[in-house]
């Protein structure tokens, strides 16, 4: 009887530990290395962050990549663009980018992200380029070439260049004719290290505000001026705290589709794929809606009372001309990458 029941109970250790292997390995599935962005069964999220309004040039390019994407695309995608800053400002959006936490965001180029990459500061140099076509020409080649893999190396993955456009300089104390009419203006600029050297060489104050911040800040006199493109003047309604606006350019900017690089590498192949010929298709779409709404803004900018000035551009060149040769802007700015774009315009 003993040896009976030692019999069932060595029986029983054996059908438990048979059973519980058999489990083990159902539990583990045929896809054990799958990532959670490419189940077939799960819907691929993409948060878009965008720190302008809903008619601000980057939420632009945040909706027509959207509508791009949603063409090309026929898997099971949920897109959403958060505008006004609702996932924070543009430090917070990409930082939100870089850790993954937001899938994407469009910033200004040379505004948040020479925290990562100094060298995107290319685009803080004064009057390096001449027209849109020769920026566009200059971003989409050898700056794209350049850029990229810098911007891999900190965990973006860099989509595309959208228009900002041309900035000019704002503000509510005095019409600015030349560069040394500048002299004592206090200037919010972005917070980078470049934008204070350029106000420094035209003998203003560089205040650093978030653009968030910004409307609150003109309003209030915190700062006397600011710079902007004529698109984002008009959207946020800058006229209506500020006075004068200077149509000097002084430079280009761009806005950046950026997303996480771990994020995209994580995705199916297709998905890929149709990403970048979404960003490639929404590029050319939003620098044109941009062009064409630009001439109408400056209007209704006049219109509703703005004083535009065209100053003698050349006393502006010649103040700032020697930027790019600052010690201080050559630890940011690589001055042999300011010299290839320099060559690359001949």
């Amino acid at each position: 009887m003993k040896k009976l029941i030692s019999l069932l109970i060595v029986l029983v250790i054996v059908s438990s530990i048979f059973m519980g292997c058999t489990g083990n390995e159902d539990t583990t599935g045929s896809e054990p290395n799958a990532d959670t962005n490419t189940k077939s069964n799960d819907s691929i999220q993409i948060k878009i962050a965008c720190v302008g309004n809903e008619d601000h040039q980057s939420t632009i390019m945040a909706k027509n990549f959207q509508e791009e994407l949603e063409k090309l695309y026929d898997g099971n995608l949920e897109i959403d663009i958060y505008a006004n800053a609702s996932l924070g400002g543009e430090r917070e959006a990409a930082e939100g980018v870089k850790l993954g936490t937001i899938q994407m965001t469009v910033v200004t180029t040379d505004g948040t992200l020479p925290a990562w990459v100094p060298d995107t500061q290319i685009m803080s140099i004064p009057y390096l380029y001449e027209t849109k076509e020769q920026a566009y020409e200059l971003l989409d080649g050898v700056i794209t070439e350049y850029l990229n893999p810098k911007f891999e190396e900190q965990g973006f993955k860099h989509l595309g260049f959208g228009e900002l456009g041309f900035r000019h300089f704002t503000n509510n104390i005095k019409e600015i004719k030349t560069a040394a009419d500048m002299r004592g203006l206090s200037i919010r600029v972005q917070e980078a290290p470049i934008w204070f050297a350029l106000i420094d060489s035209l003998k203003a104050s560089a205040v650093p505000v978030s653009f968030n911040e910004l409307y609150t800040a003109l309003q209030q006199g915190m700062v006397d001026g600011q710079e902007n493109p004529i698109a984002s003047i008009y959207t946020s309604k800058f006229n209506e705290v500020q006075k004068y606006l200077t149509l000097d350019g002084h430079t280009y900017a761009p806005v950046s589709m950026i997303m996480n690089k771990d994020f995209y590498d994580g995705l199916p192949e297709d998905l890929q794929s149709a990403i970048d010929q979404a960003a490639k298709n929404a590029v050319p779409r939003q620098r044109e809606a941009i062009n064409n709404i630009e001439e109408q803004y400056l209007q209704e900018l006049k219109d509703a009372g703005m004083i535009v000035t065209k100053p003698d551009k050349s006393t502006f060149i010649e103040a700032t001309k020697d930027i790019y040769k600052l010690e201080e802007v050559q630890r940011l700015v690589n001055p042999e990458f300011v010299e290839l774009i320099i060559d690359s315009k001949k």
